[in-house]
């Protein structure tokens, strides 16, 4: 037994998911295009990169640059990635939590 749904909701509620389709793609773009740095050691090290998770730049105090310390550096730069891709992913997941607001569709 299938459920039926009148026309006029189920139009509506179509509609709905359509607005909410499209204002995730457009959130999608500018969340990619946009630039999240986040740095680690005090800013000693600050890594930039694209809400697609692109690089776009690494910053490095010379004071961390220690031959002896190569550990502590490559800990530093991991930690500042990390960040960095925590804030692009926050940032798709308010979008994704705004452009679904007013849709009234289980699981979403």
């Amino acid at each position: 037994m299938k459920a039926r749904i009148p026309q006029a909701i189920g139009n509506g509620l179509m509609k709905k998911v359509q607005e909410m389709q499209e204002k995730l793609t457009a959130a999608q773009k500018v969340i990619e295009e946009t630039e999240y740095t986040a740095s680690a050691g005090g800013s000693a090290v600050s890594v930039t990169l694209k809400g697609d998770h692109e690089v776009t730049a690494v910053t490095i105090s010379p004071e961390v640059v220690d031959p002896e310390d190569v550990e502590m550096l490559q800990d530093l730069l991991i930690a500042a990635f990390n960040e960095a891709t925590q804030k692009a992913e926050e940032a798709m997941h308010s979008a994704v939590e705004s452009a679904k607001s007013g849709v009234p569709i289980p699981g979403l």
